[in-house]
């Protein structure tokens, strides 16, 4: 099989090839096309990993003729060009055009509703199109599928993720995915699903503390903008349970999480509007990125090592054999050896379990949200190859 990833050589995209091409496989792969802007990232990926089946694809995805020749006789392409940059749509409908699988790893919502109004575009067309496939997306949603389908009537689910730290505090800011999906997150309004319908939330609304074990302990959560809230309620097995609330709340280390803040309460939510300095036109989130860069490079002695631990759950209730019902399934992250090469192991191996799920079993046509492509049955145990600790509590 032939692999198309477009942004490969980044922080997801080299942590998918990664795992692709580990001992975890469950499809043959012949070629691996990685295609990036970044020749000399490119380079130092392949010479790492030193693989044969991978191919260097210079691409600068504004070059229409070059996408379409990069997805092209691809099995499937894997999308991890960064959302916020602009570019879903143009690859989606790349996609489409050569008939290939899609993926992307979603995030924020952005596009999620104008491409699954898509779906019989692509049905008709005989093309599968996954989307939001990494962890939260991705795995999150399977975790809402694996609640729900304990659950004969539903009243609400509500979803969580929590990241921390363990040891000596960092006096550097490491940002724990792309700095505009973190702005973002903060800075920007969300979607949630109250009342059995969708509302429009605050940034940082809906203050949640929860207790849970170490490392995290007191939690404090807050909704943000995600694309799970906007399809897990309307999915097949879900909506006809009679939902009324679905949320998503998220939780980041407690100094970090200040941090963020901090730079909201600043300006920088506002990210993409220009500013001038000097008679020059520059972005803040350009500004803010080198700076945050040229920061880890000049402190990188300064820089602890840090354990990661994250915390995926989902919380329903309902009615079970007519009998109230609470479930709860969660995923824990722990640090273990098999991460250190990857910058964010739980998305991008998630993003490799999702793509090889696809193109293993028979396609399915058409545009779809994670929770109403996959099964927990069949998506779970490659999670515990991955050594992810997967619980499930019914009540």
């Amino acid at each position: 099989m032939i692999i198309t990833i477009l942004g490969g050589a980044g922080y997801m995209g080299a942590g998918i090839v990664r795992d692709l091409l580990s001992d975890r496989a469950i499809i043959d792969i012949a070629k691996i096309r990685l295609c990036d802007a970044s020749r000399e990232k490119m380079e130092a990926l392949a010479t790492e990993l030193g693989d044969a089946r991978i191919e260097l694809v210079d691409l600068n995805v504004t070059d229409a003729a070059a996408l379409s020749q990069a997805i092209s006789g691809a099995d499937i392409c894997i999308n991890c060009v960064p959302t916020l940059l602009g570019f879903q749509m143009t690859i989606f409908e790349a996609a489409l055009a050569a008939r290939v699988a899609y993926m992307d790893l979603g995030g924020l919502g952005t596009y999620t509703v104008k491409q699954i109004a898509e779906h019989e575009r692509f049905k008709a067309a005989g093309v599968t199109a996954v989307l939001g496939a990494g962890s939260d997306p991705g795995m999150s949603n399977v975790i809402c599928r694996a609640v729900a389908d304990e659950l004969d009537e539903i009243d609400r689910i509500n979803l969580y993720w929590a990241a921390e730290l363990a040891g000596e505090e960092n006096p550097v800011l490491v940002p724990p995915y792309s700095v505009s999906t973190v702005l973002a997150e903060y800075a920007h309004p969300s979607t949630q699903f109250y009342g059995g319908r969708h509302v429009e939330c605050p940034p940082m609304s809906g203050r949640e503390f929860l207790e849970l074990p170490e490392p995290w302990g007191r939690c404090e959560f807050m909704h943000s903008p995600h694309s799970e809230q906007l399809t897990v309620p309307l999915a097949d097995g879900i909506r006809d349970k009679g939902i009324k609330e679905f949320s998503w709340k998220l939780h980041l280390p407690h100094r970090e999480h200040e941090a963020w803040v901090g730079l909201v309460k600043a300006g920088f939510g506002d990210f993409d509007a220009p500013i001038e300095i000097g008679g020059v036109s520059v972005k803040p989130l350009d500004v803010l990125n080198k700076v945050i860069e040229r920061n880890i490079r000049k402190n990188a002695d300064s820089i602890p090592a840090q354990e990661s631990h994250e915390i995926h759950f989902a919380i329903g209730q309902g009615r079970k054999d007519g009998k109230p019902c609470t479930v709860r399934v969660e995923v824990v992250v722990s640090p273990d050896p098999m991460y250190a090469p990857y910058v964010d192991a739980c998305t991008s191996m998630n993003a490799s379990i999702a793509a090889q799920l696809i193109l293993k079993e028979a396609k399915r046509p058409g545009v779809y949200a994670p929770e109403s492509y996959f099964d927990a049955s069949t998506y779970f145990p490659e999670l515990e190859k991955r050594k992810f600790r997967i619980s499930k509590t019914v009540s």
